[in-house]
């Protein structure tokens, strides 16, 4: 609750903040428009692949042609404007930076940068979930022996569910559930960029006069987005996925309470300390009333006659024997509350969220009935979408992470629902993403990972 202070003193202090944001898409374009309002911390590069893209999304925000013009990276940091370049390695390496932001969405660019922040000593905050799902345990560790701090992103909803798990926890609470809202049907599993846009209800003239990304918005709603991130919670947390993966739930937020506790008390989780993702829809399509699709929740349990009580005479609402109760939060800002991970970065050397060991996987799983020879195409495409699994039982399985199944061709035929298996498609050994992940799996290999019962 002191973070603006904290800013504030070093910004009288002359001593900002110094920042550099890899990839100026939405998520960073929305933090932009916030960077240049806060005290305390100076933006003083932007990495993009199409710099000119970059200057377009500034000057969207509200940045004027002439705060765009820094010849350098020590020019940026001096405050003589940002600094635009195409190059994420070398404004990693510049001196003149303390933290770098990943809004890149690539796990293989995702972990380059982080290896690299950790050579260079810079402070990384990932917006770049999918590096996290992918590899985050170890690219943890590394930044922890690094000396550098390793944070999720405040205003995605991973890193707003750790802090509502940490709030719990922190008050004496055991965690029954935490995680998120979507909107979410069976059949979205098989949903492909050609068949996306009538699930949103958007009509082609509006696809035509917008600026959208199928693929993109494909991943929210086959099931993939939510499967990273609950790994990311996971990871985070040490909430545990239930054996079949999400189950998405149709669930309001009167309900939650509820809804997510165990079977054995009349809810519908496999057991306590949870991961799961409810949907905003019945399974007949209904709208769920009062529906949580843009927020996160966290449960929790009373345990005691005394806490019951309390929850009563506070007007905390329960399930049916008063036992267990819910937090929600309505909304998530994204990029708009990124400044927050920044702040705690900056002042405080704490992450907003951050993996402390591997319990949660994302397995590449066919859609459809795929024949050798095909090429996956990744996150939100027609081949594969990302299925939630107990990291231990993904290795066990020699499961492909959904993080690697880009441009990588079949050897094999996979039936349509199964998990693909490395064995099943021809991949680069020498890609730095394959290596690193295969080390995790191996560092991870003799390590007793819990189950859930």
């Amino acid at each position: 609750m002191n973070l603006h202070r904290k800013l504030q003193q070093r910004e009288a202090e002359g001593k900002p903040l110094r920042v550099g944001l890899i990839g100026a898409g939405k998520f960073g374009s929305m933090y932009l428009s916030q960077v240049r309002r806060t005290p305390g911390v100076r933006l003083v590069a932007v990495a993009d692949l199409a710099p000119p893209r970059a200057r377009a999304a500034l000057e969207k925000v509200g940045w004027e042609a002439g705060e765009l013009n820094a010849k350098s990276f020590e020019d940026g940091a001096r405050g003589g404007g940002v600094h635009l370049t195409d190059d994420a390695m070398a404004m990693i390496a510049s001196p003149h930076l303390d933290i770098v932001i990943d809004a890149t969405g690539s796990p293989a660019a995702g972990i380059a940068h982080v290896l690299a922040c950790c050579e260079h000593g810079k402070h990384i905050v990932m917006v770049n979930v999918e590096a996290d799902a992918l590899a985050g345990p170890l690219l943890a560790r590394r930044a922890e022996q690094a000396g550098i701090v390793y944070s999720l992103a405040y205003g995605d909803q991973p890193a707003l569910i750790c802090e509502m798990v940490d709030w719990a926890r922190a008050a004496g609470f055991e965690v029954v559930a935490a995680g998120k809202g979507t909107k979410y049907l069976p059949e979205y599993h098989a949903s492909t960029p050609d068949t996306v846009w009538p699930y949103y209800g958007f009509s082609p003239e509006m696809v035509a006069a917008g600026d959208f990304n199928a693929q993109m918005f494909n991943s929210f709603l086959d099931g993939t987005k939510s499967a990273i991130e609950m790994a990311a919670v996971s990871n985070a947390t040490g909430l545990l996925p239930a054996p079949q993966g999400l189950a998405f739930p149709p669930c309001g937020v009167d309900d939650l309470a509820r809804v997510l506790r165990p079977r054995e008390e009349g809810g519908m989780l496999h057991h306590r300390g949870q991961v799961e993702v409810i949907s905003s829809v019945e399974r007949d399509g209904r709208p769920v009333f009062r529906d949580l699709r843009w927020g996160v929740y966290v449960t929790f349990a009373a345990d005691s006659d005394y806490v019951r009580r309390c929850f009563k005479e506070y007007g905390l609402v329960t399930d049916p024997i008063g036992n267990t109760s819910a937090l929600y939060k309505p909304y998530h800002l994204i990029g708009l509350e990124l400044g927050i991970s920044v702040a705690s970065v900056g002042v405080r050397g704490e992450p907003t969220g951050a993996p402390i060991d591997w319990h949660g996987d994302v397995v590449a799983t066919s859609k459809r009935a795929l024949r050798a020879g095909e090429v996956l195409d990744g996150e939100g495409g027609f081949t594969v979408y990302g299925r939630l699994m107990a990291a231990r039982e993904s290795v066990a399985g020699g499961y492909l992470p959904l993080g690697l199944a880009h441009k990588v061709k079949l050897k094999a035929d996979v039936p349509a629902g199964q998990p693909v298996r490395w064995r099943d498609v021809e991949f680069d050994d020498a890609s730095q993403a394959v290596r690193f992940r295969r080390e995790m799996e191996a560092a991870w290999a003799g390590q007793a990972q819990p189950r859930a019962a």
